[in-house]
């Protein structure tokens, strides 16, 4: 391996695949190391035969229409496909149509809550008891406190009110899948750097990261042989949770110095967890139940069951379901194995249906991720703790021009929690590093 580079990308993901395309289209020299066989990080696409779409492990949906995004699928030649957002809720052994009344109704408290929060912050299970004690409906509350775990796949009694309710007001227009999932969005981005000097190692693994102002130097192991490797600069695109990990912990990188500069902004950020799974079925049975009342249907739920969100791949028809456990829930699954994780969904995705689904004898293939347990992960995405305003800015801060930061959670533009974000930090921590020769 060569031992030096102009910058040194920790990470394959989006963030540090966009920011080594940056870099090579400049004419830099970069190493990108990615710890796993594929790049991608939390973006896990698998290409099954006979499916028509792309199983997603990881990151899936385009929320709203956020311009790094948009603007990666133009140039890649990819669409952006119009997800449907059809809902049915399981209440008392029935299926019905989930209103959006909550939703609107919490939005407005939290509106009207902005002004005390950014005085105060407080945490969401906090703000929601109080709005209760005001007269918000029980049945409003609790969509919400659901709604922090699933979709924030955050504690709400960790999570920053503030951050939520500034969150939500902003709202999202459209809910989009990109054409051939996320990991064609990355190989288009891989190719971008072909022909340039970006160099990618798959399977190498960083464990160490010795730095001083101008030089950096990362060890680590790949095929079981030491490696290391020298840069003037290096963006360090791993996830929150790796950052976070203790000295020792399976994935933990030891930066020496310390990031003591980094300590507060990651005391003031959590990472959420998710387990996720794909269930192929042998039919699409929901799309004839009832008289086909659910065949337009994307998206059910069961806030009682171990795995309380389901969706389809509409507007593809395809016998496929996706799983999804958010938060104290997914945290609640952390110690089951793959096959209890099995049942555990197959009887969640019964209790949605009935009896009359009969998932064990329809299931034809099932495959899982529980992001907390991978080491290379260790959480899905992040979100603010309570007091944690300006951790976001603080963790993307490059320190004295050798380490800069990307990823999700060092976007604060608005778009951390997604793919969009990540590819945002990976271009502007690029351009800094530009900008810093």
């Amino acid at each position: 391996m060569s031992p030096s580079f102009d910058i040194v990308i920790v990470g394959a993901g989006a963030a540090g695949l966009a920011a080594a395309a940056e870099l090579g289209r400049a004419g830099r020299s970069v190493l990108v190391l990615e710890a796993r066989a594929r790049i991608g990080g939390r973006i896990w696409s698998l290409d099954e035969p006979g499916l028509p779409v792309a199983v997603e492990l990881g990151a899936e949906f385009i929320h709203g229409r956020p311009a790094p995004t948009f603007s990666l699928l133009k140039k890649a030649g990819l669409a952006a496909v119009d997800s449907p957002r059809v809902r049915f809720v399981a209440r008392d052994g029935r299926l019905e149509p989930r209103s959006d009344g909550p939703y609107t109704e919490i939005r407005r408290a939290l509106k009207r809550e902005l002004g005390a929060l950014r005085s105060r912050d407080i945490s969401v299970l906090a703000l929601l008891e109080r709005l209760r004690r005001q007269g918000l409906p029980e049945e409003t509350a609790m969509f919400a406190r659901r709604m922090v775990e699933g979709y924030e796949a955050a504690d709400p009694a960790r999570a920053s009110a503030r951050a939520i309710a500034e969150d939500w007001s902003a709202g999202a227009d459209g809910h989009f899948r990109p054409a051939g999932g996320y990991g064609a969005m990355m190989r288009w981005l891989l190719g971008e750097c072909e022909g340039t000097g970006v160099e990618l190692r798959l399977g190498s693994v960083v464990r160490a990261v010795r730095w001083k102002r101008g030089s950096v130097e990362v060890a680590g192991s790949s095929r079981r042989a030491r490696f290391q490797a020298r840069a003037p600069r290096a963006i360090i695109t791993l996830p929150l949770g790796v950052l976070q990990a203790p000295a020792g912990a399976p994935g933990a990188v030891r930066f020496t110095p310390a990031l003591r500069e980094k300590r507060q902004a990651l005391e003031g950020l959590r990472c959420g967890a998710v387990v996720k799974a794909a269930l192929r079925l042998r039919a699409a049975f929901w799309e004839d139940l009832d008289g086909g009342r659910y065949r337009d249907a994307s998206f059910f739920h069961d806030p009682q069951a171990a795995f309380p969100t389901f969706w389809t791949a509409l507007p593809e028809r395809t016998p496929l379901m996706i799983a999804w456990a958010g938060g104290p829930k997914a945290r609640r699954l952390a110690r089951a194995s793959d096959p209890e994780m099995r049942c555990e969904a197959v009887a969640s995705l019964q209790s949605v249906f009935g009896a009359r689904a009969q998932v064990a004898r329809r299931l034809d293939a099932f495959r899982v991720h529980d992001w907390q347990r991978d080491p290379y992960a260790r959480g899905a995405y992040s979100y603010v703790a309570v007091g944690g305003e300006g951790a976001r800015e603080a963790l993307a801060a490059s320190l004295r021009g050798t380490l800069y930061f990307a990823g999700e959670a060092a976007d604060f533009e608005g778009e951390h929690g997604t793919v969009a974000g990540a590819l945002r930090s990976g271009k502007r921590a690029a351009r800094q590093v530009i900008e810093d020769d």
